[in-house]
């Protein structure tokens, strides 16, 4: 794929420690491939400074989201929502995330990722950011407290969306853009039956490196250069130019973090 528009890469952790070895080569051969724009989600306080460390080597392209992930909800989830809320008081981040439900791993958390969950939102309405929702296997009781919460200053991104059209609509409905990463080019990740039917408006694209890679990568580490092939692949689904499906979801990036 040869694009001349900027892709953003709205979803990927590159503090990881899969990246330890060839962090910043990792990162050029993204930019080099047209993605200029990444934005990190957090996971808990554990990955806190190398997030800053990340934005400090490269100021131009990395942007930062803080929040508690729900899969980091343990019995000390109070001390991480508080550490949540003083980060969030001290500095500019880009949205809160990534919060959410997991019911995949661990259903003996539930009322603790709820109310994890709530409280995140609220600080997110307080301080006029976006949302980044991490689902997993949990969408009605994402969906329960969505509505509870709804209103005309809550918007973000359903981060690595894996629905049916139907819970695409809704997800639509509470103001949230779908993030769309590797699992639309697999044999099995339906979501490439009815993506056409949105319009590529609500659509933002993601890695979720250094998971989720995308076929040919498929079970192999992922990493933000390859989400031309995510690209690629909705450039066939919209029977679009890679050009124009580039330019039209950094724009949709851009209504959502405001830059």
């Amino acid at each position: 794929m040869e694009t001349n528009s900027t892709i953003t890469d709205t979803h990927t952790h590159l503090y990881s420690e899969e990246f330890d070895q060839d962090r910043n080569e990792m990162i050029q051969r993204a930019i080099d491939a047209g993605v200029s724009r990444f934005f990190i989600p957090a996971i808990d306080s554990t990955c806190t400074e190398s997030m800053y460390e990340l934005e400090k080597n490269h100021p131009e392209n990395v942007f930062l989201m803080m929040g508690l992930h729900p899969t980091y909800v343990k019995d000390n989830f109070l001390e991480e929502l508080q550490h949540v809320e003083n980060e969030l008081a001290k500095r500019k981040f880009y949205a809160v995330g990534e919060i959410g439900i997991d019911l995949y791993w661990d259903k003996t958390h539930l009322p603790q990722q709820q109310i994890a969950f709530k409280r995140q939102i609220q600080l997110a309405k307080q301080y006029k950011l976006p949302i980044v929702i991490h689902c997993r296997e949990a969408f009605d009781e994402i969906f329960e407290i969505l509505e509870e919460e709804k209103s005309p200053e809550l918007f973000g991104i359903f981060h690595c969306f894996t629905g049916t059209y139907e819970q695409a609509l809704q997800v639509i409905s509470y103001n949230m853009k779908l993030g769309i990463g590797g699992v639309v080019t697999f044999k099995n990740g339906k979501i490439d039956q009815f993506l056409n039917q949105i319009d590529l408006k609500h659509i933002v694209l993601e890695t979720d490196s250094p998971y989720l890679a995308p076929v040919p990568f498929r079970g192999k580490r992922n990493e933000s250069s390859y989400i031309v092939n995510v690209v690629d692949k909705l450039a066939q689904i919209y029977s679009l130019s890679a050009n124009e499906i580039a330019a039209i979801t950094t724009e949709n990036s851009k209504a959502i973090f405001g830059i």
